[in-house]
C-alpha cells in the first residue's frame, strides 16, 4: 500500500469514500456528516493546504483518505468536562473515510501509524482527534490506537464531539 499527499486530480476518488462514509451513518442514525460537510470544497482546501492524505492499493486506487494538519484547531482551544494531555504542539486526524467495501481491514489504523510517522518526523510530540459520540466505529478505532478521552470539544454548528489525544 501507498500512503501519499492527495492531489487534485484525487478530488472524485475522495469524495466517493466520503459519500460511501456519510450513507454509512445516515443508515446507522449516526447525525455526522450529514449536513453537507465534508464537501469537494472542503476537500480541495485540505489539498490546497497540503493536508489531505490517500491510502492507495497495489494498483493505486484510492481506498481511503484523511486529513492531517499541524496548524492547530480552533475548535479544541475550549474543551469542557475534561482537558488536554499536552499543552505543547499537536497534528490533529480529521475526516478519516474508507472504502465501504474495504471497512475492518485496518485501513484507519495505518493512517494514524502515518500521522504518527510524520509527528515524530517533525518532532511532535501528540495527535488530537475527535468524533462524534455516535460513531462508536470510530471511537474504537481511536481507543485501539492509543488514544485517551480528553472531553467535549464544539464544531461550527455548535454540536458536541468526542475529543482524545494520543502522547506520541
Amino acid at each position: 500500500m501507498l500512503f501519499r499527499k492527495s492531489e487534485k486530480k484525487d478530488v472524485k476518488s475522495i469524495m466517493e469514500i466520503i459519500n460511501e462514509a456519510k450513507d454509512y451513518f445516515k443508515n446507522n442514525g449516526i447525525d455526522q456528516w450529514q449536513n453537507g460537510y465534508p464537501n469537494e470544497e472542503s476537500i480541495l482546501k485540505d489539498i490546497e493546504e497540503g493536508e489531505n492524505y490517500v491510502l492507495c492499493d497495489e494498483e493505486g486506487k484510492i481506498i481511503a483518505s484523511c486529513a492531517i494538519s499541524f496548524r492547530g484547531e480552533k475548535n479544541y482551544l475550549i474543551i469542557e468536562k475534561g482537558s488536554w494531555k499536552t499543552n505543547t504542539p499537536y497534528a490533529v486526524i480529521h475526516r478519516v473515510a474508507v472504502r465501504s467495501s474495504l471497512k475492518g481491514k485496518g485501513l484507519s489504523g495505518i493512517l494514524v501509524k502515518e500521522a504518527e510517522k510524520m509527528c515524530r518526523g517533525k518532532e511532535i510530540k501528540s495527535i488530537r482527534i475527535d468524533t462524534h459520540q455516535d460513531n462508536k466505529s470510530m471511537q474504537r478505532l481511536i481507543l485501539k490506537n492509543g488514544f485517551e478521552y480528553c472531553g467535549i470539544i464544539y464544531v461550527e454548528d455548535g454540536s458536541e464531539r468526542l475529543a482524545y489525544e494520543k502522547v506520541l
